[in-house]
This record gives structure tokens, C-alpha cells and sequence, in this order.
């Protein structure tokens, strides 16, 4: 036996920049944390497992946000071609996955059927009412009807909160006559977003307090927003635009107003102070670009004379300009963007920016990419903003300047903003996370935090691993959480020439070490929720369970002889997959909506689909546009295994010591001055809190620069004593593995006994 035993005392911290042999820390760990027990140094322990919460989550995913709703916690996902929500129980079980649409104005109608019995004239101004539910108010369009049917319809005020698809008529009143059957369907809505779009924003709508529409929108992660932010008919909340979820809701609408084409000004019945000078006002015979100058009283001043007389619904629209991302700063909502615009809305009132406390400026030189709460003491609220070179400090500090009722007084400010420095950098904008009132973020070529002052975070283990191998061509992709339990910040990144994450580094802040994932299969991940609503994380992954699933179809051929009624789940046929179904709904004997619910996979764009319904029909085809991969969402930190439908599959974890060599001062100390021999290990003694076997490999390597000898597996199960071996290296190192199903580990004080071995080095 040997005359000396080691405690094997590396310490924590993965470093990856540097040489092997250089090296006081492990030089190689996956799926490895460090985590201090109480010893003079953290130790090594796996990183907990993940089970799957659902396989068909459209994706890649780009944002996961998580709202609160009773027993069910709604997790939304905003992928490419929309917004999907899974409801789950606090713990993680899901219920199935849903697909929102778009809302907005009336752009153009499809008139489905004409009807029978109205009276042949052209009648202006009509109210446009609901043949099945909808959301949206204040529609109107002039309908012409030739002999008794109606031919066309066209809109002249487009109203709010319509989704594309949803179906109208008109009161039978409205038209003369007894006539009926009368059927309109939306085509398209009025938006920032183009024609094709509106098919791919999608939106979760509830009702608040006051009986107003909200959406949950998540911005589209392959589009900037740039050329989209002249125009925004939403109020948005909480988030960047890729990566967080947004809320929205419609413009101000006034119902009943007159207008007249002999006055610009209009009366109401009570002034909202949601409306002030400088918005746009939309409505029937309003001219396009019209504003209101004015308010007195009850009475609206708008910049030009309406074109008819009449009742209608005017809305009012604040031209919120949003390319960056919104965050609220309680009682206020930001909105950030081009030209370092950061504005804000009034106290309380996410419709009002226009009153005395709304305010905006123009910030930075760049874009404001993102935005979050700081806490701000007597100035509170306060917020940071992030452009690409500089930091914007926002904080409430109202105060009136002068007397009142002299002449050298001005109206109140009631904003300050503080440039925190001009000289930073930013990565992208969900690379930035909030921790216990820190916040860290990676800029193009270091790790930064703000703490009051904005300062470097040194990195001497893996910035150039990280930032030499970041593919800078996806670096938007790049996204930031937290686990709270160990202290971590987790940077997502793809690595090489990887276009979606496939590794991570990680900064433990409690014991102020790095260390990374080492490209382990849980870090591909997209998006992610922290452990907030959860007890564990959320997060989204990018392995396709579905290939080619159908993603946006349409209709080349209604059909004819079909059963008026809604057929759910019925089975799509043809092309060149399997699996589809879809609910159909029939209209005036023709098939005038489809709404896909099983996707399917293998599917191909242009396949011509069609389906067998009840009470006959024939001749209805539709096409698939576009097709999606169905990916998985995972709920993390749980059990020890990746849980996959009904397969438990192992996950591997590793962590490798520094070198241990005698030539480096032995196993207990890092020095300059060493023996010139072969160091021997005869025996190692484990001591671990540990679940199934592990394995110790034994790596060596001549000389610093020659290639490594590896010899092993030996196995160990917990509880035994000892491990003897007879293994000689110069340069050493040990590795130890866990890689069976139900595998976990908590290293504590490995004992090694080692000694002086032969003197000659050898060759490989």
C-alpha cells in the first residue's frame, strides 16, 4: 500500500479556457453542478432530471411565460406561427394544448351567402352583428342587394377586437323587407402585420373588470418589428420581443357618436380622459389621418371634417409606437423601440398616454432592446433600459417648477432619466435576468451586471469557451433564467454552428464560480420559466416528436350538399401524412371553416386534403400552406431521470478533477515545484450520497501536450468502501460518472491514496 493518502480537494468550477495541466479547478464536467455542504469547498452533484409535460408543443418555442389561473396555471408558448397555451396543475400536469387567434379591425369580408327576401337598394352605414359569438364591437359596411339577395358588402368602419374567420350578418331591419340567410365571414383584419401574418398572430383573450378585451400576444421571433411599430392597435405588456409574452388589448371606442360633415367637432356625452390631442380617430366617414386637436369639455375638435352625417362608433387610437417590447413599472406601463424611444402610459391606465404623467422621449441614439423593473427607492417607480450601447435609468421623480398662477410657472415633470453609461454592450434582449435585485446579462464579449452601477463579471473559466464558439449569426437565440435553490444564472447558447441552443453556462453567484452544461441534452432548450408559479422550472426544448405536422391550411374548395353544423375532430385524407383531424364547419351547405386539432405528421405543403362528413356533401378540398415540427415542453429539476411519455431514459453526468500529478506538487496541493516521477494510485476511497452505481476512469497523459490515455470503467455501487487499482500516470486525472436509470450523486471528501511511482515519463 501506499505510505500517503489525499483528499481530493479540486476546486469548483469548470474551466474551460486555458490548459488542461494549468488547472487548479475540474477541467471537464456535464450535467454537473457545485454546491457547498459545509466543507472548505463546493463539491460536485448532478443537476436534476426533466419529464416531458406535452409532445406537441409547436415550436422551436421563443417565449414561455407563465400566468396564474386557479387550480390551472396557463404556461404560453409563442412559437414562428402563433401562440399556443398549456394548461398545467402546480404540478406540471398538463391538459392539452390550445391555439389562439388574431383580433383586430375589419379590413374586407367574404360574403358567404347573399340570403333571400331583403329589399334590392344600397344601404350605407350598417351595423355588422354576430351570426355566431365574437369579441369584436363597432363593425359597419354599405351592403347593396340586387333583386332580393344581398351581392355585396363593403366595410367603411372596421370596428375592434375582430378576429379573421369569425362569422357576421346584418339585423334584418336594417335591410327592409322580411329577408333572412344573410351570412358575411371576415377575410381580413386591420393590422401592423401583413395579409399572411395575421394567420400566424395569435392571441389569448379574456375579458377584464370593466368589460374590456385583453389579449396575451408573444411578438413573432422571426421578425424585428421595425418596419411594424408606425402602427399598433394593441396595448402590449410585460416582455422583450423574443422571449417573454406581451399583452394587449384594443383601441378606445365611443359608441353612438354623431358626426356631421358641416363640423369637425364632435359632442359626447362624457370626455374619457383616454382621449387627448394627437391620437387618430377612426370611424365611419372619419377621413383617413384624422386626429382630434382638442378637448373642451364634452366636446371632440378632430382635424378634419367628417364626409357624411351619421351614427357611428369612433375609436380612438394613442399610435403607440412598440418595436422593442413593453414592461410595467407599477402603476405604469412602458412601451420601448426604435430610436431609444421609452414611453409611458398614465398612472393606473394602460389606454390613457396622454394625460399629464404619460410621458416619452427619445432615450439613446439606438433601439431600446430591453426593459425591466429596478428597485428605485423614494423614486420608485423605476426601471433600467437596455440599448446596444447603453444603459437608460428611469425613475418617478414628480415636481412643479414655479407658482402657480405666476408667470413663471410650468406644467409638472413627473420622469428622470439617468444614462447609466453609454460604453456597454448587449448580446440580445433575453439575455438579461433579474436575481434578488441584481441584474446580469451577456454583452458581445464579456458578462455584465447592474447593482446600482453597471461593472464587469469577471470570468476567468469560460468567456472565451463561451464567446469564441457563440454562433453570432444566432445570437438573438441566446436567453437567460435562474435557479434560484443553487444561486445559478443560466445563459442558453448554440454552439458552433448550431442554429438553436445546444449548451449553456452557468454563473453561481453564491459561491462565485462558473461552470457549463457540457453540451448535455437537457441545455437544448429555446425558452424558459423559472421557478416562480412552479416549484420547478419550465422549459422548452427543440427535439421534433412530429415531423411536416400540419401547421395553416385553407379552403380551394367549399364543396356543396353538406349538413349545416360544426363536425369536430373529423379525419383529414389525402396527401402524403397521417394523422390530421379538424373541426368543420358548414355554412349555407359549403364548408366555410376549418380549424385544425390533430396535426399529424409527414404532411407536405400544397397536399389537397378533404374529409368525409355525415349527411353527405361533396367536392371539398383544402390545401395545406404550411407545415410545423412538434417539439416537447419540459418541466425541469425533478427526479433524476429524462421522462419521455412512458420510457425512463438515464442522464449522463460527469465531472473530472484537475491534474493530481506529483509533477504539480500531488493530489493535495497546486505548486510549482514537483517530483519528476509517474504518480501511483492504489486505491481510492468514495464518498458520495449517491443512487446506482458509479463509474471512476483513471486519465493520463506523458507530457501537457500529448494525447490522454483513459483506462476503466471501475464501477462502484453506494456503500463501498474502496476501489483498488493500479494505475500510473504523470499527469493524472480522475473522472467520475454517473449514467444509469435513477443515477444521482452528491460528492463529499474522496480520499486518495497515491504515491511517487516510477521515475522515467513514457510515450504514447
Amino acid at each position: 500500500m501506499t505510505k500517503k493518502v489525499f483528499a481530493l480537494d479540486t476546486k469548483p468550477g469548470i474551466q474551460r479556457d486555458g490548459t488542461i495541466f494549468d488547472k487548479e479547478y475540474y477541467t471537464d464536467g456535464k450535467w454537473v453542478r457545485f454546491q457547498k455542504f459545509g466543507g472548505e469547498f463546493a463539491r460536485p452533484r448532478k443537476i436534476g432530471g426533466y419529464r416531458e409535460i406535452i409532445n406537441t408543443l409547436a415550436g422551436p418555442s421563443r417565449g414561455v411565460f407563465v400566468v396564474v389561473r386557479n387550480l390551472f396555471n396557463n404556461v404560453y408558448s409563442g412559437y414562428s406561427d402563433g401562440l399556443q397555451v398549456i394548461p398545467v396543475n402546480n404540478n406540471g400536469v398538463g391538459s392539452g394544448v390550445q391555439d389562439f387567434s388574431f383580433g383586430g379591425p375589419i379590413l374586407t369580408t367574404t360574403l358567404i351567402s347573399g340570403g333571400t327576401a331583403y329589399v334590392n337598394a344600397t344601404y350605407t352605414n350598417v351595423p355588422l352583428i354576430y351570426s355566431t359569438s365574437g369579441t369584436g364591437i363597432g363593425a359597419r359596411a354599405t351592403i347593396v342587394v340586387s333583386g332580393t339577395a344581398v351581392t355585396s358588402v363593403t366595410i367603411t368602419s372596421g370596428g375592434i377586437r375582430y378576429v379573421k374567420g369569425e362569422f357576421l350578418t346584418a339585423a334584418t331591419a336594417n335591410l327592409g323587407g322580411s329577408g333572412s340567410g344573410l351570412s358575411i365571414q371576415i377575410a381580413t383584419i386591420d393590422s401592423p402585420f401583413t395579409a399572411s401574418d395575421q394567420n400566424s398572430w395569435q392571441f389569448d383573450t379574456f375579458t377584464d373588470a370593466v368589460g374590456y378585451q385583453t389579449n396575451l400576444l408573444l411578438a413573432h421571433p422571426s421578425r424585428d418589428l421595425v418596419d411594424i411599430d408606425s402602427e399598433v392597435n394593441t396595448r402590449l405588456l410585460c416582455g422583450p420581443i423574443t422571449g417573454t409574452i406581451l399583452w394587449a388589448a384594443g383601441l378606445f371606442a365611443v359608441d353612438g357618436c354623431t358626426v356631421t360633415n358641416a363640423s369637425p367637432t364632435v359632442t359626447l356625452s362624457e370626455i374619457n380622459a383616454k382621449i387627448g390631442a394627437g391620437q387618430v380617430v377612426k370611424g365611419y366617414g372619419i377621413p383617413a389621418s384624422t386626429t382630434v386637436v382638442s378637448v373642451v369639455g364634452t366636446a371632440v375638435t378632430l382635424s378634419q371634417n367628417a364626409t357624411a352625417s351619421s351614427t357611428t362608433t369612433l375609436t380612438f387610437d394613442n399610435e403607440v409606437s412598440i418595436s422593442g417590447g413593453v414592461v410595467a413599472l407599477h402603476p405604469y406601463v412602458f412601451v420601448y423601440g426604435n430610436d431609444g424611444l421609452i414611453q409611458n402610459c398614465s398612472a393606473g391606465d394602460i389606454d390613457d398616454w396622454v394625460s399629464a404623467d404619460a410621458n416619452q422621449v427619445n432615450a439613446a441614439t439606438g433601439k431600446i432592446l430591453q426593459g425591466l423593473p429596478v428597485r428605485g427607492g423614494s423614486n420608485s417607480p423605476s426601471g433600467l433600459f437596455w440599448s446596444l450601447d447603453s444603459i437608460v435609468r428611469v425613475s418617478y421623480a414628480p415636481q412643479s417648477l414655479g407658482v402657480p398662477g405666476t408667470a413663471n410657472f410650468s406644467a409638472p415633470t413627473f420622469w428622470r432619466y439617468d444614462l447609466m453609461t453609454s460604453q456597454s454592450s448587449f448580446l440580445s434582449s433575453s439575455s438579461v435576468i433579474e436575481y434578488d435585485g441584481l441584474y446580469f446579462w451577456c454583452g458581445t464579449d464579456r458578462f455584465l451586471l447592474y447593482n446600482g452601477v453597471p461593472k464587469e463579471v469577471p470570468n476567468t473559466f469560460n468567456q472565451n469557451y463561451f464567446f469564441d464558439n457563440l454562433n453570432y449569426a444566432q445570437r438573438q437565440k441566446v436567453w437567460a433564467t435562474k435557479i434560484p435553490r443553487f444561486g445559478e444564472v443560466w445563459w442558453f447558447y448554440p454552439r458552433g454552428d448550431a442554429e438553436e441552443c445546444t449548451d449553456a453556462v452557468i454563473y453561481n453567484i453564491r459561491d462565485n464560480t462558473w461552470y457549463d452544461t457540457g453540451l448535455a441534452l437537457g441545455a437544448q432548450r429555446t425558452a424558459g420559466y423559472f421557478s416562480q408559479v412552479f416549484r420547478f422550472p419550465v422549459q422548452a426544448g427543440y427535439e421534433v416528436n412530429a415531423a411536416n405536422a400540419i401547421n395553416l391550411v385553407s379552403i380551394d374548395n367549399a364543396g356543396s350538399g353538406y349538413s349545416n353544423g360544426t363536425y369536430s375532430y373529423e379525419l383529414l385524407t389525402g396527401g402524403t401524412g397521417t394523422g390530421a383531424t379538424a373541426t368543420i364547419t358548414v355554412i349555407g351547405g359549403a364548408v366555410r371553416s376549418v380549424v385544425i386539432n390533430d396535426r399529424g405528421s409527414g404532411y407536405t405543403v400544397g397536399n389537397a386534403l378533404s374529409a368525409t362528413l355525415a349527411g353527405g356533401g361533396t367536392g371539398f378540398v383544402l390545401s395545406v400552406v404550411s407545415v410545423m415540427q412538434q417539439m416537447s415542453l419540459w418541466q425541469h429539476e425533478t427526479g433524476k431521470n429524462e421522462i419521455k411519455n412512458t420510457s425512463v431514459l438515464a442522464i449522463e453526468s460527469s465531472f473530472t478533477t484537475s491534474d493530481l500529478g506529483v509533477v504539480a506538487g500531488g493530489p493535495a496541493t497546486f505548486s510549482p515545484v514537483g517530483e519528476n516521477k509517474w504518480t501511483r494510485i492504489e486505491r481510492v476511497e468514495p464518498n458520495f450520497i449517491q443512487s446506482g452505481n458509479l463509474d471512476l476512469y483513471v486519465i493520463g497523459r506523458p507530457y501537457a501536450d500529448e494525447v490522454d490515455q483513459i483506462t476503466g470503467p471501475y464501477t462502484f455501487a453506494p456503500g463501498t468502501g474502496k476501489i483498488d487499482l493500479k494505475e500510473q500516470r504523470r499527469i493524472l486525472r480522475l473522472k467520475f460518472v454517473s449514467n444509469i436509470a435513477n443515477g444521482d450523486y452528491q460528492t463529499g471528501k474522496i480520499i486518495v491514496d497515491a504515491d511517487m511511482g516510477d521515475v522515467r515519463g513514457y510515450s504514447t
